[in-house]
Formats: C-alpha cells, structure tokens, sequence
C-alpha cells in the first residue's frame, strides 16, 4: 500500500514542470519543519551541539529550517532524474576536481568515493554513470522491501547500481577489481564495525569499512560532494584523495584514517551546514565508561583527544 501510494506521488509529480515540482517539495519540507516536532528537535539539537558555539540561536533556526526545505528540493530533483538525464544532466551540474576521477578511470583502477547525505546523493550518482565512470553504490537497505526495490530500479535505470551494506564483499571486490568506483556514506552510524572519531569536537562512531578496503587493497579514498546552489542548479568538487597512513599498528591505522574521512565531512558540512541532514539519528553507539573496561581501540583514540560524545 505504502509503495503504491510512492508509486503513484513519483508518477504525477513526473508530469509536472521541475520549478512547479520544486515548489510543491520544498513547501512540504518546510511543513515537515514545523509539524514534525521529534525531527525539528533533533536538528536543532545537533546543529547546537557542533555550530552552538560559533552561531546565534536565530542562525541555528534559519539553517535547521533550509535544511528541510532543502531536502525537499533534494527529493524533487531525485524524482525528476530521468527527464534531468533526459534533458542533458550536464546543464544542471558543473563540477571541479574530475581530473582525479579521470585518471583513475583511464587507468581502470578502483577507487572509493567518500560522500555523504549531503546535497543530492542520488543525483551525484546518476551524474557520476553519464560522465562514464563504472560506478557502484553501496547503501542500507530501506525497511519497506517495495520502496527498497524502487530506489535499486531507479538507480540502475540512471546507470549505477546499489549494493545493501555488508551482504556483498566478494562483489564490491569483483568491482574494485574491474575498476569501478564504489561510492560509500559513512557518515550515519550503522550497525557495522567502527572506531571512535573527533567530529565537531565531540567523539561519534564511524564505520571503517572504506579504511579496512583501502588498507588491505591499496585503494583510494577520495572525498566528493554535490551541493545545491542558489539557482536550483548543483555543482560536484572531487578533492584529492586522503593522504591515508598505514603502517603495521591496524587499530590504530582505521583511527587515524577514519579520522580523515570524519575530517572530510566536518570541512564540507561546516561550509554548507544547510545541505547536511541534521535531522537524521547521528550517532548511538556511546564510548565505554571511564568506570567499566575500555576497549583498546577506545583507548587508543582516548590518548587523542577528551572531547564529549554525539547522541540522538
């Protein structure tokens, strides 16, 4: 029945113009903002706890109020990706950095490609595909298994496909080793193995599947973003690939990395705090009590730094 009624939503927003589509999604947002009082809170809270000391009360409202707006028009232009593709995707988004996607592709070398729930996602991967590049995205699983199927089908007819977080390891290898470029988001907690890193200033757990990939593989981790600008249209930056260290000390290797990834998502949601989903459930997973047993790898970042703990 829920798919059904997605289903159905997806179909006439589809026979509406973009700005009309726009309109009506960000106006839901917005709705969302106010009557949804669990997430209004949620994003208030978080974005208090990483930008409270820098931004005023009236800026932390402002910028938690865009992001639903925000994430509206991230929905339209998800729904709206075949006639975007269709309309020549390429007039809608500028891009800068490609040239470390480039290479890498000539070269049929796979690389991981760090993002996150920032800007339009969805629309960075079917712009990735009809740029050329082998692309595969790896993702969890959505609770309702008709919406899961819906979103697999729409990615794939954008020309990359999606992966459910740890049920492919021998695929995600079979690609690296054909060089596609897996795109990963590590920056929700899921229910994987992680370390304890810095992000604004408080300690989250992070999963360090990509690190653990990149150590064992000798792959690339290279950071890349899409945000949505002013006039409705995006632009995509590719940074250099993270100067990842590895040495014979492995806990302590997928601290120090995964640190670089948290890095990396700090410097662009600090920029572009509006684009970030604040709203969504950052971090459970709290460290060990100072009263009970630590694990090493808590011990470890522990020596690093004293910093307070993300929650909700």
């Amino acid at each position: 029945m829920i798919c059904a009624c997605v289903l159905a939503s997806v179909t006439l927003l589809r026979l509406l113009p973009r700005r009309a589509v726009l309109l009506t999604l960000r106006g839901m947002g917005l709705a969302a903002f106010h009557l949804v009082r669990s997430k209004r809170l949620r994003a208030l809270r978080h974005l208090s706890m990483a930008l409270g000391h820098e931004k005023s009360s009236p800026d932390i409202y402002r910028i938690a109020r865009q992001v639903f707006s925000n994430f509206g028009a991230f929905a339209a232009d998800a729904i709206l990706i075949p006639h975007i593709i269709g309309n020549g995707i390429h007039e809608l988004i500028t891009a800068e950095g490609v040239e470390h996607l480039d290479e890498l592709s000539r070269n049929s070398e796979g690389a991981i490609l760090l993002t996150a729930h920032f800007g339009n996602w969805e629309l960075l991967g079917a712009w990735l595909a009809k740029r050329g590049y082998k692309v595969k995205a790896i993702g969890a699983a959505h609770n309702n298994q008709g919406i899961n199927r819906m979103i697999a089908n729409a990615r794939e007819t954008s020309g990359y496909q999606s992966m459910e977080r740890g049920n492919h390891t021998r695929e995600i290898l079979r690609a690296l080793a054909e060089g596609y470029f897996i795109g990963v988001l590590i920056d929700q907690e899921t229910k994987t193995d992680g370390v304890f890193v810095k992000f604004f200033n408080r300690r989250a757990y992070m999963p360090v599947g990509p690190v653990r990939l990149a150590r064992k593989y000798g792959l690339k981790i290279i950071p890349i973003f899409i945000r949505l600008r002013s006039n409705h249209t995006y632009h995509i930056e590719v940074t250099n690939p993270l100067p990842l260290v590895f040495t014979k000390d492995k806990k302590r290797d997928f601290i120090v990395n995964t640190q670089m990834c948290s890095d990396a998502y700090e410097k662009m949601i600090r920029e572009y705090p509006e684009q970030w989903l604040w709203m969504m459930r950052r971090r459970q997973t709290q460290p060990v009590s100072s009263s009970k047993v630590r694990s090493e790898e808590y011990a470890v970042y522990e020596k690093q730094c004293e910093t307070p703990a993300w929650s909700g």
